[in-house]
């Protein structure tokens, strides 16, 4: 399978959990704390095999900056939590980094 279809898939496993968590309650509630731990568990097992192929810190670099400004639109839009700008400013860059590294770094493993 395609290795970035891999990470795509092992992004938003780990949005899925970081979602429920906080809905989770500190795992007093059943289905949210079920959806943290096979989130997570699906999130750290399809990034182990993106990492037979990649580089650590492209892979790692790649899914914690697409969880950050995933997770943060998740929370923007179903939570209502609010972004100013310096928060979009920092989100952009975010996403700014991970198309160079994809576009133009060597280091990827392309």
């Amino acid at each position: 399978m395609n290795r970035y279809l891999l990470l795509a898939a092992a992004i938003v496993a780990e949005v899925a959990a970081t979602t429920a968590l906080a809905r989770s309650d500190g795992f007093t509630r059943l289905w949210p704390s079920a959806v943290v731990v096979t989130g997570y568990g699906a999130a750290f097992y399809l990034l182990s095999l993106v990492l037979q192929t990649m580089p650590t810190g492209v892979v790692y670099g790649l899914w914690s900056g697409l969880g950050i400004v995933l997770i943060t639109l998740v929370a923007w839009i179903w939570g209502r939590q609010p972004l100013d700008l310096p928060a979009v400013a920092g989100l952009a860059l975010i996403v700014a980094g991970v198309l160079v590294i994809n576009l133009f770094s060597r280091a990827g493993g392309h």
